[in-house]
């Protein structure tokens, strides 16, 4: 007979959705903290012992209505004024989101794009035709995601500094957006091929023999069974551009065109003191990424499941 184990599987299923609970509250925390730090008032975020939420008063420990919230740091970091001209009737003045926050979304969203191509094309090239060194070139390329940044800082800043005094045409974010594109395909790629070979290569002959050439198979056929895996090559390399510092620091030269870490960055040594304007500042930041994956959180999800299963 069997051994009975200790614990029931209900109880199994309790206590692991107990742990999960736990961690989730874990990590949310900093998050909410932030939160509701950005909407309280600065001696409220000075006092001592700090308090949570701001709903004390003189007789009262927690009162509801007595709670004293402030939009003045999200003021702040918008810098909202009037504009005729404009079709809102207003117009956002503040650095950090007018020029700092459109640089990033310019270099995540062009570098995704490529890297989601060339992934593609590159997984499709691996998992599908076998020609020599192709061994090699795997081994390589998953080498390549273990050289740490900083490591190819300085010789890409060189390369900056040589492209410039060439006389070459050159532009910053054109350089950094290439950077990007080269730090994060090599992991694209394997992921992309991983896909690729979960599909089986039947469906390639049965295209082909149905007349579609090469190409046609793989746009048709192939092509809409990997939207999953593109997606989420898409959101990783999205998040991991936005969250990107030194490579926007160190490789663009002029500071109109630095990405949003940058500004947050100058912004931290200008408002050091405000906590609440700081973290007014981190929640607008934060906004875009969690938008794109409230969107695309099903392929995404469906992406990582599938590609457990069938690892």
């Amino acid at each position: 007979m069997a051994e009975k184990s200790g614990r029931s599987p209900r109880k199994n299923h309790w206590l692991i959705h107990c742990v999960l609970i736990l961690i989730c509250l874990g990590m949310m925390f900093p998050i909410v903290i932030a939160i509701i730090e950005s909407f309280k008032l600065p001696q409220d975020i000075q006092r001592n012992p700090p308090t949570l939420l701001p709903c004390d008063t003189p007789t009262q420990a927690f009162n509801l209505g007595a709670c004293r919230w402030s939009i003045n740091g999200y003021q702040r970091v918008l810098s909202i004024e009037p504009d005729a001209k404009s079709p809102f009737g207003f117009d956002i003045k503040g650095t950090l989101i007018s020029v700092y926050l459109g640089n990033t979304l310019l270099y995540a969203v062009s570098a995704s794009i490529l890297v989601v191509l060339l992934a593609a094309a590159s997984g499709y090239a691996f998992s599908r035709f076998n020609f020599r060194g192709k061994r090699a070139m795997m081994t390589a390329i998953i080498a390549i995601t273990g050289v740490p940044l900083l490591t190819n800082l300085l010789g890409l800043y060189q390369m900056g500094v040589v492209i410039r005094k060439s006389g070459f045409p050159y532009d910053d974010r054109a350089f950094l957006i290439i950077v990007y594109v080269g730090m994060f395909l090599p992991l694209s790629v394997w992921i992309a091929k991983g896909f690729f070979d979960a599909i089986p290569r039947d469906l390639d002959d049965a295209a082909l023999i149905d007349g579609c050439s090469r190409m046609g198979a793989l746009f048709r056929v192939i092509m809409p069974l990997t939207v999953p895996g593109l997606v989420a090559i898409f959101l990783l390399t999205f998040v991991n551009v936005w969250n990107e510092f030194l490579a926007g620091y160190l490789l663009v030269s002029q500071n109109q065109y630095k990405p949003v870490m940058y500004g947050l960055y100058n912004f931290l040594g200008e408002n050091l003191i405000n906590l609440q304007v700081i973290g007014a500042a981190c929640i607008l930041i934060s906004l875009p990424v969690i938008v794109l994956f409230l969107f695309f959180r099903r392929s995404f999800f469906e992406a990582m499941v599938e590609g457990a299963i069938k690892g």
